[in-house]
């Protein structure tokens, strides 16, 4: 518990950070504050979104990972959990948007 409660208080302050390690994000990335715990080329809090779609490259995922964005989870990348970021399932087309944007940075 107590490193968890230690991660989210580093996750905070990389959301300050973010926004500099987030250029060439989607706007819509830094709206959902993807950024404070994603980069595109290192890993931060949470995997760097270049290893996703290298990962992934290929396959169909897509749904797959707009539910796992959507509901959070853990497991995949390290024992650290994902938050949810849309339980309510409000927020579908920017989280699709942001997906896709992972998606296609496979090489």
């Amino acid at each position: 518990m107590k490193s968890i409660l230690v991660s989210m208080i580093a996750a905070a302050g990389l959301l300050v950070a973010g926004s500099a390690m987030a250029t060439d994000m989607p706007a819509v990335a830094k709206k959902l504050n993807c950024t404070a715990c994603h980069a595109i080329d290192k890993k931060v809090v949470g995997p760097a979104w270049q290893a996703v779609a290298d990962k992934y490259k290929g396959q169909d995922m897509e749904a797959k990972l707009i539910t796992k964005v959507s509901k959070g989870g853990s497991g995949v990348w390290g024992s650290m959990p994902m938050p949810a970021n849309d339980a309510a399932g409000t927020k579908q087309a920017e989280i699709k948007e942001v997906v896709k944007f992972i998606l296609g940075l496979a090489k």
